[in-house]
């Protein structure tokens, strides 16, 4: 399974969202930006995230997923901490 798979999975399950993927030997990282994430908690943006790929994660493509999504504001908002 590629960082590329996975990313293209991700997008598949949003109508539009900026996705970023690393890792590789079935543990990846993610980040996640949307606006689809806007007025849901942190648990149920990573559950709409992990709903893209959960075929990956029964099947053991995937055994460890690291999760970070965002809302456009809220990415903006982490990026110039990150910067900063």
């Amino acid at each position: 399974m590629t960082t590329d798979e996975i990313k293209a999975m991700i997008e598949g399950g949003f109508e539009s969202a900026q996705v970023m993927v690393s890792g590789d030997n079935g543990m990846f990282d993610t980040t996640v930006i949307t606006d689809e994430f806007d007025g849901l908690t942190a648990v149920k943006k990573q559950q709409k995230v992990y709903a893209t790929v959960n075929t990956l994660i029964t099947s053991g493509a995937i055994h460890a997923l690291s999760i970070k999504a965002y809302t456009p504001k809220e990415w903006e908002t982490a990026s110039k901490l990150r910067i900063g």
